[in-house]
């Protein structure tokens, strides 16, 4: 059973920075795709970054220039590295892996709590 574990988060000033780490454990397959989402209170979860394999990333338009997304393949650990962050970054970060083969599906964590403070 695959589990996935996020850390990192915590509080912090507007323009600072933080970096998430995700891990995928439980299997010796890599994941096809792993991203970062994120939930603010009384919103909608949204995307965040995500990484095809180990080399093509995506990021949505609120944090492109800020944020960078990046993975060790072999040991399906994702990290998230953001600066500059803004009051509006603040929510909860969630971390979600997709298989295509062997433990097929996606999986998610129980996020971390991200808090920026203006």
């Amino acid at each position: 059973q695959v589990q996935v574990v996020e850390s990192g988060g915590g509080l912090v000033q507007a323009g600072g920075s933080l970096r998430l780490s995700c891990s995928a454990s439980g299997t010796l397959i890599g994941a096809k795709t792993m991203a970062w989402y994120r939930q603010a209170p009384g919103k909608q979860r949204e995307l965040v970054a995500s990484i095809l394999n180990d080399d093509i990333t995506d990021y949505a338009d609120f944090v492109k220039g800020r944020f960078t997304i990046s993975r060790l393949y072999a040991k399906n650990t994702l990290y998230l590295q953001m600066n500059s962050l803004k009051p509006e970054d603040t929510g909860a970060y969630y971390c979600k892996a997709r298989f295509i083969v062997g433990p097929s599906g996606t999986y998610w964590g129980q996020g971390t709590q991200v808090t920026v403070s203006s």
